[in-house]
């Protein structure tokens, strides 16, 4: 049995040398599809870590709340319908009170401002925010220049600004930034701080990012204010004590919240509380069915190979028809035709498939080397699935061209010309 099964492997091989060109253009459709799933799924899994490790960076207890759209508009008289319904100053104090919402550690409210920034006549693109100084603390980033905003900085409206490192270099390249004074809008600030780069809620990739004393940006920047007078605040940052107490964070800040709006039981909130941990929840969900649908593109080209792996093989079927009736009248059976064409068809397959590998491992270290903070890796599972999707094309594409060859009658084969 294994002697006929070698000897079938040894005159698939020599059908397949004997039209070298044909046999290599065959692979190439099978290449170009596992190359292109298994680079398209790495790739995929690398953004989703990427992105992941990005907001994870500030912890999985973080809370971020803001205002809604209130259906019944309570808190606006003048505008019965519907209407956004913004956080206020009188809402940061509540939540900060630690005797009703007892399972938060801090509070960091911040106001987002639209405004050019200035240098010695230099102007970037720059996400400016009012914050306190526990903002930095909540999202845990740390200074590499300087300090950070001070409880006497707000109380004081002091005109100091915290820049980010990739701000620092767009705005003064290699000079040492502390000290250097900006304009942002009508206003100039000194540069007291240097924040390292992040992500998660406020990183922005590509723009400078500068954080002024929430009492500076209210006052020099024409903050919004309530019909109550109040400054308007953007979002509310929140530390739990633990992962643990999230759940119960979100249900105590809820109930302060639809106390301070004075919201009946049959009103919707006005205000949306979201958790780290669903952020990252959702993050994963969208990549995962994007690296799903990418892989479902690229597997389309594996479909096409193996409609060429088919019509190739019927063609040689029919190349080699006296050569099939010769094998039958010396003794062949069946099963030995139908193999050596099944196992040219699966040869065709795998060596296409392990050649597309070799080039996504190629591309992937490329990938790697070429884009910062994208680590695209091959795994495993990836090759082994690669190689018995291969596996199957060649069976499945194959059987119908190796059934056919195995039926052929052996002195209508012998006849054939």
């Amino acid at each position: 049995m294994i002697t006929q099964l070698l000897d079938n492997f040894r005159v698939a091989y020599i059908g397949l040398i004997s039209n070298k060109l044909r046999a290599a253009l065959t692979m190439l459709g099978v290449t170009i599809g596992v190359a292109a799933v298994i680079i398209l799924v790495s790739v995929g899994q690398a953004v989703e870590t990427f992105v992941v490790d990005q907001f994870s960076s500030v912890g999985s207890n973080l809370l971020v709340v803001f205002g809604d759209v209130s259906s019944t508009g309570s808190r606006n008289p003048n505008n019965p319908g519907s209407a956004f319904i913004p956080l206020t100053e009188s809402d940061v104090a509540a939540l900060s009170d630690n005797f009703r919402v007892p399972s938060v550690r801090s509070v960091a409210p911040n106001v987002a401002v639209s405004s050019s920034v200035v240098y010695e006549g230099r102007e970037v693109d720059a996400q400016i925010a009012g914050v306190t100084g526990a903002y930095f603390d909540v999202l845990n980033v740390d200074l590499v220049l300087g300090r950070s905003i001070t409880i006497e900085d707000q109380n004081t409206t002091s005109k100091i600004a915290i820049i980010d490192e990739r701000g620092a270099e767009m705005l003064f390249n290699n000079e040492y930034p502390i000290g250097k004074r900006i304009r942002i809008g009508d206003a100039s600030f000194t540069i007291e701080g240097v924040l390292e780069n992040f992500g998660g809620p406020g990183g922005n990739q590509g723009r400078a990012q500068i954080f002024v004393p929430l009492s500076a940006a209210q006052r020099y920047f024409g903050g919004a204010r309530t019909l109550t007078g109040e400054y308007a605040i953007t979002s509310v940052l929140m530390e739990a004590i633990s992962k643990e107490t999230t759940n119960s964070a979100i249900q105590e800040i809820a109930a302060v919240l639809r106390e301070e709006h004075k919201l009946s039981d049959d009103e919707d909130n006005d205000f949306q509380v979201i958790a780290q941990t669903q952020i990252l929840d959702s993050l994963s969900t969208i990549t995962g069915l994007l690296t799903i649908f990418l892989a479902v593109i690229a597997g389309i080209s594996l479909l096409v190979g193996g409609i060429g792996i088919m019509n190739i093989m019927l063609v040689t079927v029919t190349e080699r028809t006296k050569e099939i009736g010769l094998r039958k009248a010396v003794g062949a059976q069946r099963i030995d035709i139908l193999l050596q064409f099944l196992i040219e068809s699966i040869s065709l397959a795998v060596v296409g498939g392990t050649i597309g590998t070799i080039l996504a491992m190629i591309f992937a270290f490329l990938i790697t080397t070429l884009v910062d903070d994208l680590n695209v890796v091959i795994q495993f599972s990836s090759i082994a699935i690669a190689t018995l999707i291969c596996i199957a094309i060649g069976t499945f594409f194959g059987a119908y061209p190796a059934n056919r060859a195995a039926g052929l009658n052996p002195i209508d084969a012998l006849r054939y010309e």
